[in-house]
């Protein structure tokens, strides 16, 4: 049993302890360290205070934690704690990014191309073709489709990702001992048999409880670099999943409907409030997001800078040769450089014409 996955466990299992607090812990102590540390010491933490402190320093039953990895050995589950290179690193620049996801299948978490595709249960016909359209439009891009695995818009994004070749993620609201739908078992196996695969930060036996959806709608936001919304009514979980992701600082499009149409006015109301971009086609997203592929003959050869770089500018030059474009909060992540520094440096890059600034926040070499 590994001592660091147990400890990782627990964490997600103290009273109070919930992904805000658990980031401000990491940032003072390594996950075992925790465990040990003083309360005198916890209450101090901005953020935690007396009553968390209490919970933490009285935290000693780890009963649940070896149960659940017993189940994570036995299902051949993978654990990804916030510090594993392999959880997904767009969530990372959520402030309420989850401290442990649980993972079933092959896709990659971090692949260059993630679209969520979401919508209402109780779709249209029309919601329906233009799902399947733009998803068979998108299958020449390369790009990973990530949905909630619910009835409607969600089932069927799966289903058209499945038949265009492309991998499919489903975000579940409950444990990954069972399917919810139960009648979406046989397509969670497809997915999971084609390439897919099922994500989730609730562990075994967690029932897919109302308060759960929401929590799993800011994980589908959160990983994807963009959400396209279909087709809803003017509440419902994919507006949640909207607003989070303009939250997150993430492109948001939406299919526009009738005006006559009830389950189109959540779609109309995000394109009037300037909160989503109006979508008729998958070549929009594209191009917004910076995806336009460019035939060059031969291998890409990057060009040499001669002009006088300061240090902040040289770290994003470098950042822009290993990839590109790259999105103004993963050059955050790893430049490690503050955000008034980073635009001052952009600002400087760009005058001198060394960088080009794309649609959807993303730069690349000029």
């Amino acid at each position: 049993m590994s001592p660091a996955l147990l400890n990782q466990l627990a964490l997600t299992q103290i009273p109070n302890i919930g992904p805000v607090q658990a980031k401000l812990l990491l940032q003072q102590y390594n996950v075992e360290e925790i465990f040990q540390a003083k309360k005198t010491s916890l209450e101090k933490i901005e953020g935690i205070g007396t009553v968390r402190a209490a919970a933490i320093a009285g935290f000693k039953d780890f009963s649940a934690a070896e149960k659940e990895i017993s189940f994570i050995e036995k299902y051949r589950i993978t654990p990804l704690f916030i510090t594993d290179p392999a959880y997904p690193r767009r969530l990372l620049n959520c402030y309420d990014s989850p401290t442990l996801l649980f993972y079933k299948g092959e896709a990659d978490l971090n692949t260059r191309k993630i679209l969520a595709v979401i919508g209402t249960r109780n779709h249209t016909d029309y919601a329906k073709q233009v799902t399947e359209k733009l998803v068979k439009e998108l299958s020449d891009h390369a790009i990973t489709i990530v949905s909630g695995l619910a009835y409607g818009i969600d089932a069927i994004a799966h289903k058209a990702a499945l038949k265009n070749n492309l991998p499919t993620i489903g975000v579940l609201a409950h444990g990954l001992d069972q399917i919810y739908p139960p009648e979406h078992s046989g397509l969670a196996k497809d997915m999971l048999k084609l390439g897919g695969g099922l994500l989730t930060e609730f562990s075994s036996h967690s029932k897919p409880d109302k308060h759960n959806f929401p929590s799993r709608n800011r994980i589908v936001a959160g990983m994807s670099d963009a959400s396209i919304v279909i087709e809803t009514g003017i509440k419902g979980g994919s507006m949640i999943t909207a607003e989070l992701a303009n939250g997150y600082n993430k492109d948001v499009f939406a299919v526009p409907g009738r005006v006559t149409d009830h389950k189109s006015t959540g779609c109309n109301y995000l394109i009037k409030s300037n909160k989503a971009i109006l979508l008729t086609e998958a070549s929009e997203i594209v191009e917004i997001l910076g995806w336009v592929e460019k035939n060059k003959p031969g291998p890409k050869k990057q060009k040499e800078l001669f002009i006088e770089l300061s240090a902040n500018e040289k770290i994003i030059v470098t950042i822009l040769k290993e990839k590109e474009p790259v999105h103004i909060d993963e050059i955050k992540q790893i430049s490690g450089l503050s955000s008034s520094g980073i635009a001052e440096a952009i600002l400087n890059l760009e005058l001198q014409n060394a960088i080009l600034s794309l649609p959807g926040k993303l730069y690349q070499l000029t």
